[in-house]
């Protein structure tokens, strides 16, 4: 009885331990982007065009298959990406023949917040890796990033390694 009693105190604290991870790397808070629609670059967005909260798109049109993202309050970011390439349709990536492929070895996540005194705050995460080539843009990341408080009406976008964006929330 006592063996069990001990195995139970055990398996308790491991489960506590387990908890509070996520507290301790900034994953406590509530989400406030949570979305399973990333939407790839449109030619109208290329370049300095039209930048949104002052980013820049990548130089051509984007698609993206697949992506998924959440941000906790405490700056706490997941991303997955699949199928972030080139759009394989653009004439001018055709002509440059990097038409469907991702070039890019490195993605970065970057958040847009609007701050409590009107401003406006860009945050960059570190690099992550991405598969490049033919059919390629495949990329997941777990990043903590130190983001204003309150971060008001967040944007979510995965940029180059300079940060230009390629894919962004909403769709």
């Amino acid at each position: 009885m006592r063996r069990r009693l001990t195995a139970l105190g055990a398996l308790l604290a491991a489960l506590m331990l387990v908890a509070a991870i996520p507290a301790a790397v900034g994953g406590s808070g509530k989400a406030i982007i949570r979305t399973q629609v990333l939407t790839g670059l449109p030619l109208a967005y290329t370049g300095t065009k039209a930048p949104i909260r002052g980013v820049n798109g990548g130089g051509v049109p984007w698609v993206i298959g697949f992506g998924r993202a959440e941000l906790a309050q405490g700056g706490w970011l997941e991303v997955k990406v699949k199928g972030l390439v080139i759009d394989p349709d653009d004439p001018t990536a055709i002509s440059r023949g990097i038409a469907g492929t991702n070039p890019s070895a490195t993605f970065r996540a970057l958040v847009s917040c609007l701050t409590a005194d009107g401003g406006m705050q860009n945050v960059l995460s570190d690099p992550f890796p991405a598969t490049t080539g033919l059919g390629a843009g495949d990329a997941e990341a777990e990043l903590q990033l130190s983001l204003p408080d309150p971060c008001i009406a967040p944007v979510l976008f995965v940029t180059s390694a300079g940060g230009a964006w390629f894919a962004s929330s909403g769709g």
